[in-house]
């Protein structure tokens, strides 16, 4: 028997009263800034990789008023290896649009948040129904591929025609009351029992009225948007040394590891020759370390890393516009893309000099919408 949408939350809460996660970081205080921080955190983020983050940046930041007055680059800092940096951009810019338009607070409204850079939907709904106890429905990752499974959805979830039917059957699904323990159900279940591969169906509270279950085709929905082939992407990055200092500039703020801060980058070794020769009069680095590989969401990146050894007196001709010297010992200042900041920590406490040959490195695992 199908499941009535009315009814999956009656089945649901029990569950999670009894098994659901109650000691996350950002359920100790469910003010609206921390809930916002916690939900734009976990976008496309996994729980136990969000937790020491979210920790650090709420000691930092421990509201909307500190998060607008600090400086981009410390957000970016604290933000460095979570990855999809335009969701701390649009962070601080949306808390400088908190303290200006609303006094510092949280919009209570689902239109007044979804005015704020960064904001969709689903976020602006989790928020209030988390904070504010409102009736929103949501959509992330999780209560996609639960509803897609307990209700037979066959189109893509993220087709038009998918989201159209999946967002309805999140309305239909979302009670009047409990609903802030409701969402955070929805969200347990598709992380711990719901899961994307292997679903723990015979432990789910909603097993007996889930349509995908009883069709034997737990494993087979949702349906996946067709992707493209992954790409491999090559790049030369130029790590120029002087008097223990490396030369940083700051990325562009769209495109990868947008506003962190990376040595000078270049997509073929002839324009990272070229600039050798112009920066510096050299004809070749002193030393190339082993390539990096690091995996974003849709293609791999392989990294060659260039090392410079300079002298001192050379740094003043390079450093210019949005260009800086940083100190080797300082570099966990500054917001750094994670295989930068690995590779820089090598030139920093290298055993034969500045500068130590490393073995080949995959990336940060890659990051999909999977269990919050």
């Amino acid at each position: 028997m199908s499941l009535e949408p009315a009814a999956l939350a009656r089945s649901l809460l029990p569950w999670f009263d009894a098994h659901g996660r109650h000691d996350l970081p950002w359920q100790a205080d469910h003010v609206p800034y921390r809930v916002w921080v916690s939900e734009v955190m976990l976008q496309q983020t996994q729980v136990e990789t969000v937790k020491a983050y979210y920790d650090r940046f709420i000691a930092r930041f421990p509201d909307v008023a500190t998060l607008a007055a600090a400086p981009q680059d410390e957000v970016m800092r604290l933000w460095s290896g979570l990855g999809y940096y335009a969701r701390a951009r649009n962070l601080h810019r949306a808390a400088g649009e908190i303290v200006a338009r609303h006094g510092g607070e949280l919009p209570d409204t689902l239109a007044a948040l979804l005015e704020l850079p960064g904001i969709g939907r689903s976020t602006a709904g989790a928020i209030l129904a988390l904070a504010r106890g409102q009736r929103h429905a949501i959509l992330d990752g999780n209560v996609k591929r639960v509803l897609a499974r307990v209700f037979l959805v066959e189109e893509p979830v993220e087709s038009t025609a998918g989201l159209k039917k999946l967002w309805a059957l999140s309305e239909a699904v979302t009670p009047a009351m409990r609903v802030a323990a409701y969402t955070q159900a929805i969200m347990d279940l598709g992380a711990t029992i719901c899961t994307r591969a292997n679903p723990a169906c015979g432990r789910c509270p909603l097993a007996r009225g889930c349509a995908a279950f009883a069709a034997g085709r737990a494993g087979d929905l949702p349906v996946p948007r067709r992707r493209a082939p992954r790409r491999v992407r090559r790049t030369h990055m130029l790590f120029a040394v002087a008097a223990g200092r490396v030369l940083l500039e700051r990325r562009p703020p769209r495109g990868i590891w947008g506003g962190l801060w990376a040595p000078p980058e270049f997509a073929h070794a002839a324009e990272a020759e070229a600039s050798l020769a112009a920066r510096f009069g050299l004809a070749a680095p002193t030393h190339r370390l082993a390539t990096v590989l690091h995996a974003f969401t849709h293609f791999d990146l392989e990294i060659e890393p260039w090392v410079v050894e300079l002298g001192a007196a050379r740094e003043g001709w390079v450093a210019e516009g949005e260009a800086r010297w940083q100190e080797l010992a300082s570099i966990d200042d500054v917001g750094l893309p994670a295989p930068v900041a690995r590779l820089l920590q090598e030139l920093r406490h290298g055993a034969n000099g500045p500068v130590r040959e490393a073995r080949p490195r995959g990336g940060r695992p890659r990051e999909a919408a999977v269990p919050r």
